[in-house]
């Protein structure tokens, strides 16, 4: 789905108009669009009833064609013109059937009251995405009418906003407070930027976009690199999963991950990779670790690193780099700590500097056979960088030159913070901007965690993951998230769309852990992995 501001919106179709395709069709395919959306509502309905807040604007003129459209299919369709004279669009409602009331005439908003009562539908199509806060006192209190009638009622009505909820600033976010809470927001064309910001966002429900049919090739259109990711784009990006396939198809996994004070994190990244559907997944451990959690992993192989009092020591970096021949892809960080060794680990891994290694030192499940690579000769895989190992990157002089082109970074605010050395207040008041500029400027894919992820690609596309719950606030989380992305870069998807889809994946496990769990305080990150096969099996319709 394309995220644009208000002002991208109009450019596209005030481009699209003036390529012969006007404003009036855009209007009539708008309206029959919300029409079918609401048809497929209502498959669960018990009554056939709706009614349409009609404002003065075109998000108006679209909720009166679709209510048109459905008087015209048997549906009991009523208008509640606020501040809207009787126009062509209310003449063709009357004509097919429809009713309509003018709030001007209805002072206490009683009657407006009785057909809520009524209604299986509501229609949100009072204020479009121009609005600017805050309202006026008119629609403002048939705004706060409609909402306290909603909330005396056992049963209210489906509420649907025609674009936008009435009162959100479609730029920025901001809502009135008289807006009405939408269980489900069809947007015309592409979602619009402040629906994917807080507070907005809580407010807008399920996100439906109604295509209006624009001609092909608008270049006001070609140009918005920005979308919101959704079940179709996950599911067209997914790498396949042919009957013949052997485990060498889907990728082999490398995880360097943990220390003594955090072994969780190792076995929940490489589950999350298996579970994205890797076909093997290597641990790289501290040595001291493997008997405490080898057993709680059956399905994984393990590389045993040297270390120091448990954290990785900097010797670690010749074991890692002797078998990663075979790695599709490689996770780095997940419960390293913040020792100066582990540090040197990792400069040491990205410099290539693993050369006049003697046979003997090798620890772990190595083949003593293997051939000593030269130094500044060593060539990484697919690499992901996610938790400590940010942090300690962040110490190390052009750090982002030393990685793979495209290597993706997972930094929640705070590590954002480490890494760029700007305040987390600044990053969280502009996320997508910060995401976007260090992305193009690093050369490496950025996830920016937090309440609507924001994955950003140095070629200037971007994806905001449309999913912001407290189940997500949990220890542990975070290997969950690398771990899907590893496995799924590691099967051979390239890295944004590997971010994009594993931000997106883990968002909508968090989602399905809640709701089992009934409780988003209840939610811990294994749940948040054992619902992953949830989310692909739904993908899989």
């Amino acid at each position: 789905m394309k995220l644009v501001t208000v002002k991208q919106m109009r450019e596209i179709e005030s481009e699209a108009n003036a390529a012969g395709f006007s404003y009036d069709q855009m209007m009539a395919n708008a309206g029959m669009g919300l029409a079918q959306e609401v048809k497929n509502l209502g498959l669960k309905l018990d009554k056939q009833v709706i009614l349409g807040l009609v404002g003065p604007g075109n998000n108006g003129g679209d909720t009166l064609v679709a209510l048109t459209h459905l008087a015209r299919e048997g549906w009991s369709s009523h208008a509640y013109l606020i501040d809207r004279k009787k126009d062509n669009l209310v003449t063709q409602l009357i004509n097919s059937g429809g009713g309509v009331l003018d709030a001007a005439a209805d002072g206490n908003h009683k009657n407006m009251a009785d057909l809520l009562k009524e209604s299986g539908v509501l229609l949100d199509g009072v204020l479009g995405t121009g609005i600017r806060l805050p309202l006026k006192q008119e629609i403002g209190n048939v705004l706060n009418a409609a909402k306290e009638t909603l909330s005396k009622l056992s049963q209210p009505p489906i509420v649907v906003a025609v674009d936008c909820p009435s009162g959100v600033d479609c730029d920025t976010g901001e809502v009135a407070k008289e807006s009405l809470r939408a269980d489900v927001t069809v947007t015309m064309a592409a979602v619009k930027l402040g629906m994917v910001q807080l507070p907005a966002f809580e407010v807008v429900g399920e996100l439906v976009v109604v295509d209006l049919g624009f001609p092909h090739k608008l270049k006001a259109l070609e140009k918005i690199t920005t979308e919101v990711a959704d079940r179709a784009m996950i599911k067209s990006i997914l790498p396949s999963r042919p009957a013949d396939a052997h485990k060498g198809t889907f990728g082999t996994i490398m995880i360097a991950a943990g220390s003594t004070n955090y072994t969780g994190a190792a076995l929940l990244a490489g589950k999350a990779a298996y579970r994205s559907g890797a076909g093997l997944v290597t641990l790289a451990i501290p040595a001291s670790m493997h008997t405490a959690i080898a057993g709680q992993f059956p399905e994984a192989t393990w590389i045993l690193l040297p270390h120091q009092q448990g954290v990785i020591a900097r010797e670690a970096a010749e074991v890692l780099s002797k078998n990663l021949d075979r790695a599709t892809a490689l996770l780095v960080g997940p419960g390293f700590g913040t020792e100066t060794t582990t540090r040197e680990f990792i400069e040491k891994l990205l410099s290539g500097q693993t050369a006049n290694r003697r046979p003997g030192s090798r620890i772990g499940f190595v083949h003593e056979t293997e051939q000593v690579k030269e130094a500044g000769d060593q060539s990484l895989p697919p690499l992901v960088f996610d938790a400590d190992g940010l942090k300690l990157l962040a110490n190390i002089k052009d750090w982002h030159k030393l990685l793979p082109l495209h290597s993706i970074l997972t930094p929640h605010p705070g590590e954002m913070s480490v890494l760029t050395g700007l305040a987390k207040e600044e990053i969280q008041a502009s996320r997508s901007k910060i995401a976007m500029t260090y992305s193009t400027d690093w050369g490496h894919v950025v996830v920016l965690k937090g309440a609507l992820t924001i994955v950003a690609d140095p070629d200037g596309r971007s994806s905001v993951i449309p999913v912001a719950t407290a189940a997500l606030a949990r220890a542990g989380s975070g290997d969950v998230l690398a771990g899907v992305i590893v496995g799924l870069l590691g099967q051979g998807l390239e890295p944004y769309q590997a971010a994009v889809a594993g931000a997106w994946i883990h968002g909508q496990a968090g989602m399905v852990a809640q709701e089992e769990l009934g409780s988003s305080a209840t939610v811990m990150a294994g749940d948040i992995l054992d619902s992953i096969p949830d989310v692909y099996y739904e993908l899989s319709f």
